[in-house]
């Protein structure tokens, strides 16, 4: 017994059109299903297919703040700049990121209307794990000398 991966990922909106027009126009993800007065959970819910991603957005009260907790998505560094674009002009808060470790991956981060946070990010777990570890390896030798 042993748990394969994520099932899916639900997201509370205040406006699932909007959402959906984010997701879908903004990320590039494919909707595959609309309850639409067939209320099978707790409210209305659309679907959506995202690289291998299930996303669920639900209807409901928006999160009240914003944190750092967020969903970060795989994408390709050379297609920041074009999502970056796609992003503002559905009227997304672009954030202007955090400092990085050289070797990491660039992201973009961004604010959806309902204070979700999203990363694009463009970069791998092992990437990142080695960009850290080097970095921990010239911090050791810099205090040694």
């Amino acid at each position: 017994m042993s748990v394969r991966g994520i099932s899916h990922v639900t997201f509370v909106v205040a406006d699932l059109e909007r959402t959906a027009r984010l997701l879908c126009e903004g990320l590039g993800a494919r909707e595959v299903y609309d309850s639409a007065g067939r209320e099978h959970s707790l409210s209305r819910e659309k679907f959506f297919v995202l690289g291998d991603a299930w996303l669920v957005a639900m209807e409901g009260a928006p999160l009240a703040e914003r944190s750092y907790r967020h969903v970060a998505f795989a994408v390709d560094g050379a297609d920041l700049p074009r999502y970056r674009q796609r992003l503002q002009a559905l009227g997304v808060e672009i954030l202007p990121g955090r400092g990085r470790t050289e070797g990491e991956g660039a992201s973009l981060y961004f604010h959806d209307h309902d204070n979700h946070l999203f990363e694009l990010h463009a970069g791998t777990l092992d990437e990142r794990l080695a960009a850290y570890a080097f970095a921990d390896a010239v911090r050791v030798a810099a205090r040694a000398d």
